[in-house]
């Protein structure tokens, strides 16, 4: 029997990782008979495909390592199910994940792509830090019946719809799920978050691996921005205060070169410092009740986030690339 679910997981090597992944999704309450488990070997050299064939799944090969979107492409090509769903091989989808993914698009023909969410057990503060942010933007995507912005950490999209849009634009190696969202929302094409289906996951548990993510982060999802302008102003995954944030911090490192000299500029700072400080308060207690310590340090963490973002963003002006796929 056909199945009905292709599940993809783009893997470079993923050894440390895949096994619970695999486990998590050989326990999943849909059948066995309803679903395929397709691990793209993005050129590993640890024995990840080996690994992944071990453990049931079936395994494509690239001889290089061509980019997450190049793997997802060759996944979707290959695929037998109707509904592509995927997730990273870093995760562990919880036994009813797939199930509970799915259920909007059986729900309701209109949908066409279908958004989870992250959970982590790590104990790092850092990483603590970084789920406390997603739970700020899961907190957001529940106010849009419709959403502009699928994380393929967690994600379903109907087959049909994939291919009509060319799928990933494989020259995007960071926020390719991004840019693909934005051009399956400019198709007319409608998608629902569903925070029941549920991946555990291994956050930055540094401050500089976090910094790095956040500076790639900027730079390509600025890229997927200025191909989709209308996105600037709203896709229903950004929390506005995150955008000006990064504008007092420009301006905090602007004024700061001139406060030595000039008392307006030192005056300056000082205002524009106290007022990114009230930008974060919200974001602080909301996680004080959750966690005190990510609370305390947050404004830390956010600043942190808003110089890698504003670095990320002004890289994409020096360096931007054509809009249209290669």
């Amino acid at each position: 029997m056909k199945p009905q679910y292709s599940i993809i997981i783009p893997a470079y090597n993923a050894c440390r990782t895949l096994a619970a992944c695999l486990n998590a999704l050989q326990q999943q309450t849909v059948p066995p008979a309803l679903r395929e488990i397709i691990v793209i070997d993005d050129g590993s050299t640890d024995g990840t495909g080996d690994l992944a064939a071990q453990l049931g799944a079936k395994v494509l090969y690239q001889a290089q390592n061509g980019g997450q979107a190049a793997a997802r492409n060759l996944g979707i090509r290959q695929a037998q199910g109707e509904i592509i769903c995927f997730t990273d091989a870093d995760c562990e989808p919880q036994p009813d994940w797939l199930a509970q993914l799915t259920a909007p698009l059986h729900a309701n023909p209109a949908i066409s792509a279908v958004k989870g969410v992250y959970r982590t057990r790590q104990k790092a503060l850092t990483a603590r830090f970084v789920q406390a942010e997603y739970e700020e933007k899961y907190e957001r995507l529940r106010r849009f019946a419709r959403i502009s912005f699928v994380d393929t950490y967690s994600a379903a999209y109907r087959r049909a719809v994939l291919l009509e849009v060319g799928g990933f634009d494989e020259r995007f190696p960071v926020a390719e799920d991004r840019e693909l969202s934005y051009r399956v929302a400019a198709a007319g094409h409608e998608m629902v978050f569903q925070p029941q289906a549920v991946v555990f996951h291994l956050h930055a548990s540094s401050p500089r691996a976090y910094f790095i993510k956040k500076v790639l982060n900027g730079y390509w999802a600025g890229q997927a921005v200025a191909f989709f302008p209308e996105r600037r102003k709203e896709d229903s995954y950004t929390p506005q205060v995150m955008k000006l944030q990064v504008g007092l911090m420009g301006m905090l490192l602007a004024t700061a070169v001139a406060a030595p000299i000039f008392s307006l500029f030192r005056l300056i700072f000082a205002l524009t410092l106290v007022a990114f400080l009230v930008t974060t308060l919200p974001f602080a207690h909301k996680a004080w009740y959750k966690d005190k310590a990510v609370a305390l340090l947050s404004p830390l963490f956010l600043a942190l986030r808003a110089l890698a973002l504003g670095i990320g963003y002004a890289w994409r002006f020096v360096r931007p690339i054509p809009r249209q796929l290669v």
